[in-house]
């Protein structure tokens, strides 16, 4: 196993996960780098299920071994909402990210209750084998404004204070940050078993 596809176009993202898989010995590619601009309905119920989904469907597609992830914030203030949707939720998948953060912000703007829980689900796709699943969890504060500016694909990133720092995850270094984030704590376990079973 030499090439593992990262399914994702969003440039943020795929700068997270590499700051953990960057060590191991194989060579990571994005959908962009295969020039592949198909895209597949995330119709899942649960993180688990909409980062299956990515991972086969990305991975038969380009006939490469395949890590995707599906995540989401639930805010306590809003029943458990923005969840699986949390990206399409509010002004929607085709606003930008300043967009998007605006009116998430302006709707928490009526809560006093601002508690929220980052989920991240990792799957890993192999032709032939079972796909598995890591799963990485982190609870922090929504700030009522930004700290610093956002970082594209992730605005969330620039108001989540979590729990026992005092700098939101985009103010936070790539090592602090992936210590304690949702997505670096699952990416993590994905990167011990790639390291275990692949290299």
């Amino acid at each position: 196993m030499n090439k593992v596809l990262i399914a994702t176009h969003n440039f943020g993202k795929f700068k997270e996960l590499m700051e953990v898989l960057e060590d191991l010995p194989f060579k990571f590619v994005s959908l962009n780098d295969e020039k592949i601009k198909e895209d597949v309905e995330e119709n899942g119920d649960t993180y688990e299920a909409n980062a299956i989904i990515k991972a086969e469907f990305f991975g038969r597609l380009a006939g490469l071994p395949t890590i995707a992830d599906d995540s989401g914030i639930h805010i306590d203030a809003l029943n458990g909402e923005l969840g699986v949707k949390t990206r399409r939720w509010g002004a929607g998948e085709k606003a930008n990210d300043k967009e998007w953060l605006d009116f998430f912000l302006t709707r928490m703007s009526y809560e006093h209750i601002r508690r929220a829980e980052f989920v991240s689900v990792v799957a890993f796709y192999r032709p032939g084998e079972e796909t598995v699943t890591f799963r990485g969890e982190c609870v922090g504060t929504i700030l009522a404004e930004p700290q610093v500016e956002l970082e594209p694909g992730i605005p969330l990133s620039a108001v989540f204070l979590p729990v026992g720092k005092n700098k939101v995850f985009s103010a936070l270094t790539k090592h602090e940050k992936n210590d304690i984030s949702h997505r670096g704590k699952a990416i993590k376990l994905c990167h011990d078993y790639l390291l275990k079973h692949f290299s």
